[in-house]
């Protein structure tokens, strides 16, 4: 108990720390929280120091930790994905969703196929394999680009607003196709998994979201207690988690969804109460996380011959990405400038990517070179949306009032840092 103690101090001092040092040089926190997983991993002298630090014993409590954490972190992506972003965007933002998740998607599958023989571990699908690499292509960190959008004062304008709703859905329909490569891979369940899964789906939203939504009604009435509020709504999204764990899909997608069905326009305060309270409640447990996902990640392990594999993965993720999403909005009509800088928020994969090929590790679908190979390339796409927004952004510039062509034209200005 005194090594799991002191563990858990070790992980949250050290994210913390390159956390805030990541800050200080522009960039999400979450890029100094996995660098701390890489470090204590075996990356560092051979494994001599997490061998050390993280027996088997106490590796499993923390795995238990880390699987709490990202539960409740999924139930908070879903209690963000907001359906009235859309209000007035849709248009654009079904643009920039083809462009942001199936032109990385179609390029990602084409990159599975050159993956395939020398990564695919023995026994899995080939099909659920290559779906999983594009899959793992297409995915971009919500939570981050919030965070990026806010801190450059970016929340309150049209394009801001129109980032968040992409990302909103590009997340939404990533943990979709998450379920279904899931789903393949239970092999002969397949078809039962699948019909399952999307019935529970409808029945969390059909009955149990007007179940919340008079919950919360209760509460702001004073017919009920206040103080059970949080715990029941944080019980529900745990045993969602469950739920789909027992069905045999994973447990992020149950809690994704339970997020989904609390309501937002009864809520009000207690929404953005409940947000704030998994908020800090992720900001201990996810560091934990990302160092169990650090002890599979040796990056002394990797051969010469994988930096070709590593450059071909990076650059399908940058050009599909940023080519992908900047086409689609273009196509609808936006004009160069914003339709670049929502290119260049939607590469940032951080915080989303390293969950999603945690989970591609669990099934068996990829092994750990791999795992690693793409864990470095979701970290430089994400270092990248700091420049590449600079670099778009110089200081003031005009961006067109309606973000379209030839819309009335509004200053605006970007100096601020992720």
């Amino acid at each position: 108990m005194q090594l799991f103690l002191l563990d858990v101090t070790l992980i949250l001092v050290v994210a913390r720390g390159l956390g805030a040092l990541a800050g200080r040089v522009g960039q999400p926190a979450v890029v100094g929280e996995i660098i701390a997983g890489i470090l204590l991993g075996p990356t560092l002298m051979d494994g001599a120091i997490s061998d050390a630090l993280f027996p088997a014993d106490v590796r499993s409590s923390l795995t238990g930790i880390a699987n709490l954490g990202l539960a409740l972190f999924m139930f908070g992506v879903g209690l963000e994905a907001d359906a009235g972003a859309l209000r007035g965007r849709g248009r654009l933002a079904i643009g920039g969703l083809l462009g942001a998740n199936l032109v990385p998607l179609a390029l990602g599958i084409g990159l599975g196929f050159y993956l395939l023989s020398g990564y695919s571990v023995r026994g899995a699908s080939p099909t659920a394999f290559v779906l999983f690499i594009g899959l793992a292509v297409s995915v971009t960190a919500f939570p981050v680009l919030a965070r990026i959008i806010e801190s450059r004062g970016l929340f309150a304008t049209e394009l801001g607003g129109l980032a968040l709703a992409i990302a909103a859905l590009v997340d939404v329909v990533a943990w979709a196709e998450l379920a279904v490569v899931q789903a393949m891979v239970g092999g002969g369940a397949t078809l039962w998994r699948t019909a399952l899964f999307i019935l529970y789906g409808a029945g969390v939203l059909l009955v149990v979201r007007p179940a919340l939504h008079r919950l919360i009604r209760a509460e702001r009435s004073q017919r009920a207690p206040a103080v059970w509020t949080f715990p029941l709504i944080l019980a529900g999204a745990l045993l969602s988690g469950a739920a789909t764990e027992a069905m045999g899909m994973h447990f992020i997608l149950g809690s994704f969804l339970f997020g989904m069905a609390v309501p937002r326009t009864s809520g009000g305060a207690l929404h953005a109460d409940i947000s704030d309270g998994i908020a800090r409640l992720t900001s201990v447990l996810l560091p934990v996380y990302f160092v169990v996902a650090g002890l599979q990640i040796n990056l002394t392990s990797l051969k010469i011959s994988s930096l070709w594999q590593f450059g071909a993965i990076l650059f399908v993720a940058v050009v599909s990405k940023l080519g992908g999403t900047y086409l689609g909005l273009r196509t609808q009509g936006m004009s160069a400038r914003p339709s670049m800088a929502i290119a260049a928020l939607m590469n940032t994969r951080g915080l989303t990517g390293p969950i999603v090929v945690g989970i591609g590790l669990q099934m068996h679908l990829i092994d750990g070179e791999l795992y690693s190979l793409m864990i470095v390339m979701m970290l430089v796409t994400t270092l990248m949306t700091d420049p590449l927004l600079s670099l778009t952004f110089r200081g003031t510039v005009k961006i067109p009032g309606s973000i379209r062509e030839g819309g009335e034209s509004a200053e605006l200005q970007v100096t601020g840092r992720p």
